[in-house]
């Protein structure tokens, strides 16, 4: 019997089918679990048997070791993920995905799915009427498993027959009796074939058959599937092409760790092999060596064995790789852009909430920590560099006696307006085409409202800013001291926030920044008796009466919207948030 053109297109269309509803089943997972799963993920912490555990447990649940590679590669080029914890993600998914195998071993060969795999289509069908995503999406897991293994009995089909067609095995005895250079050869082979079809499961699942058909011995088996194991790490690569230096140095830890391993898997693959050959017969089957009936089980038990051992040898060496790894990756420097061009906004990190809201939150943390901490120590006449020093804040206030001349309003329209705007249709658009949870949704809208807090901290600045200028020499010494306290009390408030927040720890930031609260107001509430004081003795003029009350309110807002800012960028915990209008501009009022 001759294997024609169409036979060729059967095995291709039944593959297809394979990994159509290999797709279905593993975006119906995701969508089941995606949320829970890249949370745990986002916020795991450095330890790598719990990085192992995650990314096996990830593997598992949505089975797909290219979806979780994926995830890692986004989560590391959103910093979300160090280098060891991707690497050790990575080793775990390397495990989870061992389970597709057994799901195609099990199932696909030792019980028959062909005749409930159509009821289970229609079963699954039944749910995606209902009004309820969670029901839709197990509809769709449904049918996507029910695809997955109608895919596979058509692969199964497809695959000539060695007793109709005997030129396959005359064909393939050229290759398969080279020795060890035919192990390489199928490594190759299996390599190549998960490059081609970008899924692992696939090939495993073609290798699997061609073991049952008698195709290839187990030794040539076991290689291809080392080669898949190589295979399968181009898709985090190809990913990571468009990715930074983080998201490409993850990448090729994931290549690293596959290469090493299969190494010392070829400098021990005979008695590895029979090691397996002897767990097989324990378990109650026939050697793969002798009975082809055998291959599948002994095949899937070797590509678990290898992938456990693997991670339990590599594991110790995580940050090793992780070192090799960042001499390959040297970490580039991106150049300075001016500080109106957004620097984190990608379009490509809107793929997930979490690498979305992880971007929104650097894009403006550099804005307040650059824009907003320059235009606000400016404008009161002080350098950055004195607010970050361990001067006094008396020294400062001393030496500071240079008027800046700046204009607040020019600044905002260069440095600010522009990037402010790109924050908020960046926010907005995630809102829009994501699928955000209650608590997302809410960190989005504290980000879009610190945006508009920092806008409004420059209208008050720039309104402060006239007087701090006007008397900052002047001649009467009582107006003077008033416009040097304001400015000590401004010192104080950025000193916590711009000097000590990364040296403290989230909740002692927070008892920082209550306690700033309580003394800003008790100092203020001084400042106003201060006031009535001199008014009341004549010891300012009308001017600088009006001057003093008006700023005396500039500042307890400037100052309160500071804390605003901090509280909900780096404590995420808002007790004072008031409502704002949608759009904050300094037309109104501009300096």
């Amino acid at each position: 019997m001759e294997y024609g053109f169409t036979d060729i297109l059967q095995l291709i269309g039944s593959l297809g089918l394979f990994l159509f509803g290999m797709k279905v089943m593993s975006d119906a997972l995701l969508r089941l679990a995606g949320n829970k799963m890249r949370s745990i993920l986002a916020t795991m912490t450095s330890n790598r048997f719990l990085g192992i555990i995650t990314g096996f447990l990830i593997t598992s649940v949505i089975q797909s070791s290219s979806a979780t590679t994926l995830m890692v590669v986004s989560f590391s080029n959103a910093s979300l993920l160090t280098l060891p914890e991707a690497i050790s993600v990575i080793m775990g998914a390397n495990i989870g995905t061992t389970i597709t195998a057994w799901l195609i071993t099990l199932l696909g060969f030792k019980v028959s799915m062909s005749s409930i795999a159509l009821p289970l289509v229609g079963f699954g069908f039944l749910f995606t009427f209902s009004k309820k995503d969670n029901t839709k999406n197990w509809g769709e897991f449904i049918i996507g498993f029910a695809i997955l293994f109608i895919g596979l009995q058509f692969l199964k089909d497809a695959m000539p027959d060695i007793n109709e067609n005997p030129q396959i095995l005359e064909f393939l005895s050229r290759y398969t009796n080279a020795g060890f250079w035919s192990v390489l050869l199928f490594l190759f082979i299996g390599t190549i074939l998960t490059l081609i079809i970008q899924s692992s499961s696939a090939t495993m699942a073609l290798t699997l058959i061609m073991t049952a058909q008698g195709w290839i011995p187990f030794e040539l088996a076991a290689a291809m599937v080392l080669g898949e194991n190589i295979g399968t790490t181009i898709t985090a690569n190809i990913a990571a092409i468009v990715g930074n230096f983080q998201a490409k140095r993850t990448a090729r830890a994931h290549f690293i760790f596959n290469v090493l391993g299969v190494i010392w898997m070829l400098a021990l693959f005979y008695p590895f092999l029979q090691l397996i050959s002897w767990m097989v017969q324990k378990l109650g089957s026939a050697s793969p060596f002798v009975t082809a009936a055998a291959v599948p089980v002994a095949l899937s038990l070797f590509h678990t064995v290898f992938n456990v051992l693997n991670t339990f040898i590599l594991v110790w060496f995580i940050k090793p790789i992780a070192r090799l790894v960042e001499k390959m990756v040297p970490e580039t420097i991106t150049p300075e852009k001016d500080i109106e061009v957004p620097k984190y906004l990608e379009r490509k990190m809107l793929q997930y909430p979490e690498t979305a809201i992880a971007t929104l939150f650097k894009e403006t943390d550099y804005l307040f920590k650059n824009a907003i901490f320059e235009i606000v120590t400016h404008a009161l006449n002080i350098h950055r560099g004195d607010i970050l020093s361990d001067l006094k804040a008396k020294k400062v206030i001393k030496k500071s006696v240079e008027d800046f001349k700046i204009d607040v309003r020019a600044l905002y329209l260069s440095k600010v307006k522009t990037i402010y705007g790109e924050i908020i249709k960046y926010a907005t658009m995630a809102q829009s085409i994501l699928k955000l949870t209650e608590d997302q949704n809410r960190r989005i809208m504290q980000i879009k409202l610190a945006n508009r807090k920092m806008v409004e901290i420059l209208r008050n600045v720039g309104e402060l800013s006239r007087n701090v200028s006007k008397y900052l020499e002047s001649d009467n010494a009582y107006i003077k001291k008033r416009y040097d306290n304001y400015r000590k009390i401004a010192i104080s408030v950025l000193r916590v926030i711009f000097l000590f927040k990364d040296e403290l720890k989230k909740e002692e930031f927070h008892e920082q920044l209550t306690a700033l609260i309580s003394k800003v107001q008790n100092n203020m509430e001084k400042q106003n008796i201060e006031i009535d004081r001199l008014i009341r003795e004549d010891l300012i003029t009308t001017d600088m009466a009006s001057s003093l009350v008006n700023d005396h309110d500039n500042v307890e807002i400037l100052i309160e919207k500071l804390i605003e800012v901090a509280q909900i960028l780096y404590v995420s915990s808002d007790p004072f948030l008031n409502e704002l209008p949608e759009e904050t501009s300094l037309s109104d009022n501009a300096a």
